[in-house]
């Protein structure tokens, strides 16, 4: 095995360890609200919020316990963007948009995306 296999075999694995984190990370990102009245998956089901590719909630409607809910939702999902960044010494904005690609694809049924075009579309 020559130098340049060996690097890209260990850059393949780190990407695998990076996805594998990000498919971890986006399904406790899913239920991450802490003591709101209102819940993610609620918010989601009445189309307040919606998921973007940068990995992060964004509002669809702009009441404030909707905006709260999306900040609260948005720093833990920063913490943990950060903490598998920092395992894997890469950019926290590579694991967010990693993290983001997985949240749009796994969005249910009737839940809102913003595309990148930057317009919101209700799967």
């Amino acid at each position: 095995m020559n130098k340049q296999t060996s690097c890209w075999i260990g850059d393949t694995q780190k990407l695998l360890r990076v996805i594998l984190g990000c498919l971890v990370l986006s399904g406790s990102l899913l239920f991450s609200t802490g003591a709101f009245a209102l819940t993610l998956e609620q918010a989601k089901q009445q189309g307040r919020v919606g998921e973007t590719l940068s990995g992060y909630l964004a509002p669809v409607k702009k009441d404030a316990e909707t905006l709260a809910l999306v900040e609260q939702i948005n720093i833990a999902r920063t913490q943990k963007y950060q903490e598998v960044a920092q395992k894997n010494h890469i950019s926290t904005e590579d694991v967010a948009k990693l993290a983001g690609q997985k949240l749009v694809n796994r969005a249910a049924a009737g839940e809102y995306v913003r595309g990148i075009n930057g317009q919101w579309m209700q799967r």
